[in-house]
């Protein structure tokens, strides 16, 4: 009998950074949908189901920051985290008042699947993890 994967939509537009957070984050049996910029990230999260999402701060068409807003107005129940470089304290508070439920700055790999565990310890996609 197969368990619900949690799916993840990871947004950078880092390739690598992409790439790596998908290998990752598959080691830990969750899938992981990619997007590069916030049209994709919106067209994504309108069209499919995710359980989380994990964005960059600085993305070419605008800011994580507005993203993740957007995101949380769309899909109140699904938490989103940032893994990202921008390292300063008011970066972190900017992300917590759009609505994130954790920053971790990059290149943090312990801290974002702790956090990622953490987010979807609560999911039922994880209930059998």
């Amino acid at each position: 009998m197969s368990r619900a994967q949690c799916r993840i939509l990871c947004v950078d537009d880092h390739e690598d950074t992409s790439e790596m957070l998908k290998l990752l984050l598959a080691q830990e049996d969750y899938e992981v949908v990619t997007a590069v910029n916030i049209e994709d990230a919106l067209r994504l999260a309108q069209s499919e189901d995710f359980d989380l999402y994990v964005l960059d701060k600085r993305l070419p068409d605008g800011s994580g920051i507005e993203l993740c807003a957007k995101l949380i107005a769309a899909t109140p129940d699904v938490p989103c985290m940032f893994y990202t470089g921008d390292a300063y304290e008011v970066h972190r508070r900017e992300a917590m008042a759009a609505g994130a439920d954790c920053y971790v700055t990059k290149p943090d790999i312990d801290g974002l699947i702790e956090g990622v565990r953490k987010l979807l310890a609560q999911k039922e996609c994880a209930a059998s993890a």
